[in-house]
């Protein structure tokens, strides 16, 4: 498979042109820079703390923004006309990708720094989160797919905010109440289980669940992605 880098880039040149146009979706970034500075104002040191701010710079930056870039093309009926460019699948869904990813790792390292978080195995957690940015940015695309307007993605991504970033503190109810099980395949409790064990003596068999779970709900993710993608190619033709 070929992939055209002038055309991803011209993608990429396009959506950062809107993106600083675009206050009330750029502003968005300050959020986890903010909420990572009040924690460490607060001189809260737990693993718990620092994976959520982490997981809510994945919400917020990454989905939050993948899906108003999408929707606003949708929403302009430009999307259509890049669908019908020469350009393939892969070339405009890694293009459209491309700016948020590059957002993505910018806040997630600025908010590490604000709150003083020193992985057990900095490695290992630098591919979980490049990992995690895969999964939300795909997370952020379906959603801007579906999505009719920016207005519309605004309140879309809300639901995935509050399930991936403070749904995995809803796991201590888990006995009380054995629905919440679920929360325990989620991929930010995953990964939050991964930055655990890598504080203590971990083992290799240690890393499969996280990175295999992460992993299988990127490419769930990824299939519905593209299935819902061309369904709007064949909508808008």
């Amino acid at each position: 498979m070929n992939l055209s880098m002038k055309r991803m880039q011209a993608i990429l040149v396009k959506d950062y042109k809107e993106f600083s146009r675009n206050l009330a979706v750029s502003s968005t970034i300050l959020v986890p820079l903010v909420i990572a500075l009040f924690y460490s104002r607060m001189g809260i040191d737990t693993i718990q703390v620092h994976l959520m701010a982490i997981n809510m710079t994945f919400s917020l930056v990454a989905t939050y923004i993948q899906c108003c870039l999408i929707a606003e093309e949708k929403e302009k009926n430009t999307l259509r006309n890049l669908m019908l460019s020469p350009a393939t699948i892969p070339e405009i869904l890694i293009g459209k990708s491309m700016l948020t990813f590059i957002i993505t790792i910018l806040i997630l390292t600025g908010s590490i720094l604000l709150t003083g978080y020193n992985p057990g195995n900095t490695l290992i957690m630098i591919i979980a989160f490049l990992l995690s940015s895969i999964f939300y940015i795909t997370i952020g695309t379906l959603l801007g797919l579906i999505a009719k307007t920016v207005m519309e993605s605004s309140v879309i991504v809300m639901p995935v905010f509050f399930l991936f970033s403070i749904g995995p503190f809803a796991s201590a109810f888990v006995e009380k109440y054995p629905v919440l099980k679920v929360i325990e395949w989620l991929p930010s409790t995953q990964l939050i289980n991964l930055a655990e064990s890598l504080e203590n003596n971990f083992k290799v068999g240690d890393l499969v669940q996280p990175f295999g779970l992460i992993s299988l709900w990127i490419i769930i993710v990824m299939i519905l992605t593209v299935i819902v993608y061309n369904k709007r190619m064949k909508d808008d033709i």
